[in-house]
């Protein structure tokens, strides 16, 4: 069954707000026909987490109007025909001798070493492919290599070039000025875009302006070695004859390009050409594109000369890692949506697109905010269930928990993400143990298979693998630190005489948790219930101490897991035993 979205009045959230304005241009421009939403991909490398904010913002506005009964098609127009600008690093089994392959269509590009895929283009849409299903994004995939070679734009090419006089004028707008150099916000603007539209659906390109034969938004790939460092020296306009030198090889050839399929109109043209081919209502852009000059402002312009719109175009923001820089494709080492869904259920990075509006940035973590991430989204979920959540985060966590055709796959039973990693850090790997200790977290509901914390428990156990430095790995004492018992004062061997007293009859994680937080409290004479507001602000230092003294007995550092899910994890003979019971 669908999942009924409630109407934007009621939630006020961006994602309906958007879907509105939608909905009405469609009826506006196309009516009775399927609403389009676009987005570009360039697979010139590793599509990451940055570039998905260009899918997941239209996918959220597409699966809002097909809960609302529209018929929507969301396009993902693969850029696999733009030209291999530069040898990305970090990829395995690729080294600078790729760099012979530098202006080739990425499709002509061999596949890194020992990849299955016939091309560079197709290795890497594979994975991103895989990632949009397992998050369950509905889309429409266009390879533009198919589409250019095939012939199916040709109408459009030849349009171009007869209206390339009109082209030129309106990005003589923004042109640099001969002999002048580059303004220098138009410089910011060129560099901006080269590092925004890579991997993006939108390789930086010229904008076909060289050449002493005038203005052609036409780039052809060379006939001989297949780059597109090629210049165009004459057209006529009644035959379709074309001649181009490559400056590469030397090579020179006229063709016909009402036949000829071997090329491509430059960004700047092509991007505005395709709005007008597929009458796309909604495609959003970055930040970058909204500068004067840049892409989005200028094809705004060139649509016209089409017969097209422009679409509702918002602007969005930079998505970050915790501890990391901006991301670029070309750089290496870059996250992607697949290294995401290692560590973290689709619900989640659903929720991190559907939660903030496109122009805000947010971080993706990586690091230890995962743990409070999840904390975050089990609190909502709770809210969500009783009723006291508000009506946006209602919706924001809608759209995660699944689409208009359903619910994604979840985790039976959501164990806290903090305590499923300190219990794959502890038991490293040994499923047996895992499903002892999970078990024992809640003895009125036990886990009776490990099985019903998946796919949650095989996230955390990654990021634990993955993530967390060697140094920060927990490794459980395997003989009692004798030292450290004898030279124990009173206060100290009492508070570990409490904790041992009471083990046996709070042997469950709420159990312990109200252990180990209660044996400061009574030993300064306190209630174990008394509450932090009952309670002198040194019995907060006193905490510190007793949790740092169970962590040097037990792992032999100052901080580890929860002490709670620690105790559970060790099991209660070797605490005992490692606490000089």
């Amino acid at each position: 069954m669908p999942i009924v979205a409630q109407s934007s009045t009621e939630t006020a959230d961006w994602v309906s707000r958007f879907a509105d304005d939608v909905i009405e241009e469609s009826e506006r421009r196309a009516p009775g026909k399927p609403v389009v939403v676009a987005s570009g991909l360039s697979p010139s490398g590793p599509i990451h987490l940055g570039n998905l904010r260009e899918v997941m913002t239209p996918h959220l506005v597409a699966d809002e109007i097909r809960r609302r009964g529209y018929q929507v098609r969301h396009l993902i127009s693969w850029d696999d025909f733009d030209r291999y600008r530069k040898v990305p690093a970090g990829i395995a089994g690729v080294d600078d001798s790729w760099a012979e392959h530098i202006g080739k269509p990425l499709t002509s590009v061999p596949a890194p070493k020992g990849s299955s895929y016939p091309n560079w283009a197709e290795h890497f849409k594979a994975a991103m492919t895989a990632s949009l299903a397992e998050l369950g994004v509905e889309f429409d995939g266009i390879s533009q290599t198919a589409q250019y070679t095939s012939g199916v734009y040709r109408e459009q090419v030849l349009h171009a070039m007869k209206h390339r006089a009109d082209i030129d004028a309106v990005l003589a707008q923004y042109r640099t000025k001969p002999k002048t150099g580059k303004k220098p916000q138009q410089k910011a603007v060129d560099e901006a875009e080269l590092e925004a539209e890579e991997g993006s659906g939108a390789a930086s390109e010229d904008d076909g302006s060289s050449g002493s034969a005038g203005y052609f938004p036409y780039k052809p790939y060379c006939g001989n070695c297949e780059k597109d460092l090629t210049t165009v020296t004459s057209y006529d306009d009644e035959t379709t004859e074309l001649a181009y030198t490559c400056t590469a090889c030397g090579f020179t050839e006229t063709v016909r390009l009402s036949e000829f399929s071997r090329g491509k109109l430059v960004w700047k043209v092509d991007w505005p050409m395709r709005w007008a081919y597929e009458g796309v209502i909604f495609e959003p852009s970055g930040v970058d594109h909204s500068s004067p000059g840049s892409s989005f402002q200028v094809g705004g312009q060139i649509v016209g000369i089409f017969g097209g719109k422009q679409p509702i175009g918002p602007m969005y923001a930079f998505v970050g890692i915790s501890g990391m820089a901006k991301m670029s494709s070309s750089r290496g080492g870059v996250p992607t949506p697949g290294d995401a869904l290692k560590i973290m259920e689709p619900q989640i990075l659903r929720w991190l697109y559907a939660r903030r509006r496109p122009n805000q940035s947010f971080k993706i973590a990586f690091d230890q905010e995962i743990q409070r991430l999840y904390d975050e989204w089990d609190k909502l979920a709770g809210k969500v269930a009783d009723g006291s959540a508000l009506p946006a985060d209602v919706a924001a966590y809608t759209r995660a928990v699944g689409t208009a055709a359903g619910e994604l796959p979840k985790t039976t039973r959501p164990l806290p993400y903090r305590t499923l990693a300190s219990v794959a850090d502890i038991t490293a790997g040994h499923e047996d143990q895992a499903l002892r200790i999970l078990s024992e977290l809640d003895p009125e509901q036990p886990l009776a298979a490990l099985d019903e914390a998946r796919p949650r428990y095989d996230k955390a156990e990654a990021w634990i693998n993955t993530h967390v430095p060697a140094d920060q790995r927990t490794i459980v004492r395997e003989e009692p630190d004798a030292e450290l018992l004898k030279s124990l004062d009173e206060a100290s061997q009492q508070s570990v005489r409490l904790l041992l007293d009471g083990l046996a009859e709070h042997w469950s994680l709420d159990g312990l948790t109200h252990l180990v937080y209660g044996v400061p409290k009574v030993q300064a004479g306190f209630s174990a219930d008394a509450t932090p507001k009952e309670l002198p602000p040194e019995i907060k230092t006193a905490q510190r101490t007793f949790f740092a003294l169970l962590y040097h007995l037990l792992v032999g550092r100052d901080t580890g897991p929860r002490l709670p899910t620690l105790l559970l994890a060790v099991g209660q003979e070797r605490v005992r035993r490692l606490l000089g019971a």
